[in-house]
């Protein structure tokens, strides 16, 4: 297993979180995570963007009401005979706050092996809670639980910040194990594993470590049948600024060969191109078969590995 040596577990990191403080550059949480695992650097390798969820109610005083909107407001209707007016009058009297979260999550990647699948990703999600609003609205007072929870008209009021920000654990995928699990639900090679097969037989395997510039993002959709499907994407975290390849229309030989050299410059590897048309970013496809008729016709400006790994694409193409 590619992480046989990789100490830490689910539960050590939740514990990790719990307990580290959170700073603007996220230094302190990694050199904890460092600390623990000195065999192997540890990187963060993405900041997510920015995302909110519901969080949970405060009175005017900002003190601690509920940790869950939901589950208080689903508990107190109960507790109200299940009376709306009476929910919405309680809400009104006590001058209840509801907040939300704001967050990012946060991936962090350790490199355990030479191929590309070998590293473990680690996801912590770091958030802070405000006050958003106004629990109920005087003026526009909800007609069922669901706008009491969520409303459309929210009656917003000054933020303030409650408590600290805080980590919180959300994942940790060893992606070589990964997916080795995947692939036994997929007929054909999951696109996401031909990607890093590809990249292990590539040029860019000879100069680049794919976790470096490419993460993984597991998630789970419904079939056609209504059963719960494990799936993955790859996403690119490259830093650098990589420039859209320019248009290629009727470029051939030494002109071409001088635009997928520049990419690849800026990429930071060779073969660089290809891995960004298979994600449908920067590069179009019209890019492989341009290069393909080069390298079948007059020009040969590509290794021996990555011409294998082209003819394949056109042969049987993909994205991911």
């Amino acid at each position: 297993m590619a992480d046989q040596h990789f100490q830490l577990d689910g539960q050590q990191l939740a514990e990790i979180c719990k307990h580290t403080l959170p700073d603007h550059d996220d230094e302190l949480l990694l050199s904890k995570l460092q600390s623990l695992n000195s065999g192997y650097p540890i990187r963060l390798a993405k900041t997510g963007d920015e995302w909110y969820r519901l969080g949970g109610i405060v009175n005017m005083a900002g003190n601690r009401i509920a940790n869950n909107l939901v589950e208080w407001t689903e508990r107190t209707y109960i507790e109200c005979g299940k009376n709306l007016q009476t929910l919405i009058e309680h809400a009104q009297e006590q001058k209840l706050i509801a907040t939300r979260q704001t967050g990012n999550t946060l991936y962090f990647v350790v490199q355990t092996g030479s191929k590309a699948e070998q590293f473990v990703q680690i996801d912590i999600d770091k958030t802070h809670e405000t006050s958003d609003r106004l629990l109920v609205s005087e003026y526009n007072p909800p007609e069922d639980l669901e706008e009491f929870i969520d409303p459309l008209n929210p009656e917003c009021i000054e933020t303030f910040c409650i408590g600290t920000s805080r980590y919180s654990y959300r994942r940790k995928t060893d992606v070589s194990v990964f997916m080795r699990e995947i692939n036994k639900y997929h007929v054909d090679e999951h696109p996401v594993q031909r990607f890093m097969d590809d990249w292990n037989r590539s040029s860019a395997q000879q100069k680049a470590v794919l976790s470096d510039d490419w993460i993984v993002r597991p998630f789970r959709h419904t079939g056609r049948f209504g059963e719960q499907i494990i799936n993955v994407e790859i996403i690119n975290t490259q830093q650098k600024h990589v420039p859209q390849m320019e248009d290629i229309n009727g470029k051939k030989g030494i002109a071409l060969q001088n635009l997928l050299t520049r990419f690849d410059r800026q990429a930071g590897y060779p073969f660089a191109w290809f891995f960004y048309m298979v994600k449908g970013k920067l590069v179009s496809p019209h890019c492989g078969v341009a290069v393909f008729k080069d390298i079948s016709g007059d020009f040969s400006y590509l290794p021996e590995r990555d011409i294998a790994v082209l003819k394949d694409w056109i042969n049987t193409p993909y994205s991911v």
